[in-house]
């Protein structure tokens, strides 16, 4: 039997809520899926952050990606909109936006990204994907996006 559709739109706002207010882990974790083998995998070329490109597996390897993103990127401002619910593949996808910061760099900035959750017949996420900016994540990291930003604005004057 598949969960309903406001059961999923409960279970993943749930989620997005709890990530967005900083819930301790604990919490983060909980919204995972106990019964299956739950996994993160946040889309894009694996040399430009240590967080892309890998499936973190199992509620440990989720505890490891959630635990190494707070260590590199603090967030804020987080909300989410347009979810959309597939109850027959027991599926959600929302677009996200925040403002993100590099930790070590210090270097910002805005963000839209989205996310896709599959559930498990519990409503609890099996698969939590990403697709967000990793070329930001990477400059950020480098300590190069503000010049990066500086550049392509000279560029601009140029061109016109």
């Amino acid at each position: 039997m598949h969960p309903s559709r406001n059961h999923l739109l409960t279970a993943a706002q749930q989620f997005c809520d709890a990530f967005s207010t900083h819930q301790p882990l604990p919490i983060l974790l909980s919204h995972f899926s106990a019964t299956h083998q739950a996994s993160v995998f946040e889309h894009g070329e694996p040399h430009l952050a240590p967080f892309l490109g890998r499936r973190f597996a199992g509620l440990s390897g989720v505890e490891e990606y959630f635990t190494l993103i707070a260590s590199l990127l603090s967030y804020e401002d987080m909300h989410f909109s347009e979810f959309v619910i597939d109850t027959e593949a027991r599926k959600a996808a929302m677009k996200g936006q925040a403002r993100f910061t590099w930790l070590s760099t210090g270097e910002s900035w805005d963000e839209t990204f989205a996310y896709i959750l599959d559930f498990d017949e519990d409503a609890k996420v099996a698969e939590y994907q990403i697709w967000a900016d990793s070329g930001a994540a990477y400059l950020a990291g480098k300590g190069q996006l503000d010049e990066a930003r500086k550049a392509g604005m000279a560029n601009e004057v140029l061109i016109e």
